[in-house]
């Protein structure tokens, strides 16, 4: 029952007022039982998390950080998560009122941080996360730099959950400090932190790549490019981690790195690095070429694109078309300007014998057409509709997928009236088989355009049952 009590006294709280409750438990947090402290140190939590902190009283405040302060250092179990969350609430409800104790509490940070049990250290840096905001408001900012120096010295930590917290701790500093002010300096920082990218740790993966993608996207210009160059070659193998965060991290990275050093070292690397066995890696590598096209504008990265695509090896071919996929999914309405250039790229694509270059050139028709909806660019869109069609009548369900996708977007872009005349063709073909996959087609133009398929439909006379006649649609003003 701890927690029906919890939330009971929660509940109560919410009716009665935050400091009432908040005030009869908080002597609790001195309590010699930890699992009553860390139940107390849950309520106070969700209370201050639902009503906030702006009728506590300066005695009460004074008394909740001192109780909070004890709880925290004098747990023993391995469950933290209670009590980081508890302080962090606690510390961000009271907000600049917490300026006098910040002091107090960096102090114990600190402290604790040089602790020989590891546990503690990795607490003591998630505590640094969950706190550094506040700091800044508070405007502390000398001790926030203090503190980055300490956790930068720290870097070579052993025990990999607690290099992760590290690295998070700085993270959240260099979040709020910003690049200029950051001690230690951006340019000293990241060299540092480099090799920690090669460390398999997921953790540690993770919150790296963050910090390494924040500084190159907020504080590029303190790093030589050569020092970006050799990041890139490092986050290549990071695109083989088992965490999607973290492959997506490594992705956007890329893209800051592109933005600040010009794509064209970036592309380089990331071309090369389709010709690599492994699929998730070359699908990763597309993904980031897609993004790299939309930070630094497509026109900076097709014509290499469009250059490597005449390798013959099958796994470039279809990488460059799943990155032209990406692209025109990223950039929308700009595909108007790029869609001749790749029409003749992707109308060679779906003439291909391989299933899987029809299949990806079926999805880049799919995001071209839903990117160019009324822009004028019908012309392409009907040539490689002539293409995709042949497609209708395959038998690997990917294939069809994709394929069906293609014609439904062209469907948008152009309007089902066209799609309508090459149903049309196939709906009562004397073989069933052909007849099923016009129908199957007819049906889902049907579910999405029906009112537009209308007047398409091919004019009947009527006979002595049915009015087929539809004399509203043949009125010519």
């Amino acid at each position: 029952n701890y927690k029906q009590v919890v939330e009971t006294t929660v509940e109560i709280a919410n009716k009665v007022g935050c400091s009432e409750v908040v005030g009869r438990i908080v002597d609790d947090l001195k309590d010699e039982s930890e699992p009553y402290r860390r139940m107390v140190m849950e309520t106070i939590d969700l209370t201050v998390q639902n009503l906030g902190a702006a009728d506590i009283g300066s005695r009460l405040e004074e008394q909740l950080i001192d109780g909070v302060l004890y709880a925290f250092q004098e747990q023993q179990s391995d469950d933290t998560a209670v009590m980081l969350n508890g302080f962090g609430t606690v510390v961000n409800a009271l907000g600049e009122r917490c300026s006098s104790y910040l002091p107090q509490i960096a102090g114990t940070v600190k402290y604790r941080l040089n602790n020989k049990s590891s546990r503690v250290r990795m607490q003591a840096a998630d505590l640094i996360t969950r706190v550094a905001s506040v700091m800044r408001s508070c405007g502390e900012d000398q001790l926030l730099g203090h503190l980055g120096v300490v956790l930068y010295e720290y870097r070579g930590e052993e025990y990999p959950d607690v290099l992760g917290s590290i690295l998070g701790a700085l993270k959240a500093i260099v979040n709020v400090i910003g690049m200029v002010k950051m001690p230690p300096p951006v340019k000293d920082l990241l060299p540092g932190i480099t090799p920690i990218l090669k460390n398999r740790h997921e953790k540690v993966q993770e919150n790296c790549i963050d910090l390494v993608g924040r500084i190159a996207d907020r504080g590029a210009e303190f790093v030589p490019a050569k020092e970006w160059m050799r990041i890139c070659f490092e986050l290549l193998e990071l695109l083989k981690a088992h965490k999607k965060a973290i492959r997506r991290a490594a992705v956007n990275t890329f893209g800051y790195i592109a933005k600040a050093i010009g794509p064209s070292d970036v592309l380089h690397t990331l071309l090369s690095n389709l010709r690599v066995q492994e699929r998730q890696m070359r699908v990763c590598t597309t993904v980031a070429i897609g993004i790299v096209a939309e930070t630094c504008s497509p026109f900076t990265v097709l014509p290499a694109l469009m250059n490597e695509y005449r390798v013959p090896e099958n796994s470039v071919q279809t990488g460059v078309l799943k990155s032209l996929s990406f692209m025109f999914e990223y950039i929308g309405e700009m595909g108007r300007d790029y869609i001749y250039a790749v029409t003749p790229l992707v109308a060679d694509a779906l003439t291909e014998r391989d299933l899987v270059h029809r299949q990806t050139a079926c999805a880049v028709v799919k995001h071209i057409a839903l990117g160019v909806v009324g822009l004028g660019c019908e012309d392409a869109l009907v040539h490689l509709l002539n293409h995709v069609w042949p497609n209708i009548f395959e038998v690997s369900p990917h294939l069809i997928f994709n394929t069906i996708e293609a014609i439904e977007a062209l469907s948008v872009a152009l309007g089902s009236g066209v799609v309508m005349h090459y149903l049309l063709q196939g709906l009562f073909h004397p073989a069933r088989r052909v007849r099923t996959v016009y129908w199957k087609l007819y049906n889902q133009q049907y579910q999405t355009h029906a009112e537009a398929m209308l007047p398409y439909l091919p004019a009947m006379e009527d006979d002595a049952v049915n009015t087929y006649r539809r004399g509203h649609l043949e009125l010519f003003i």
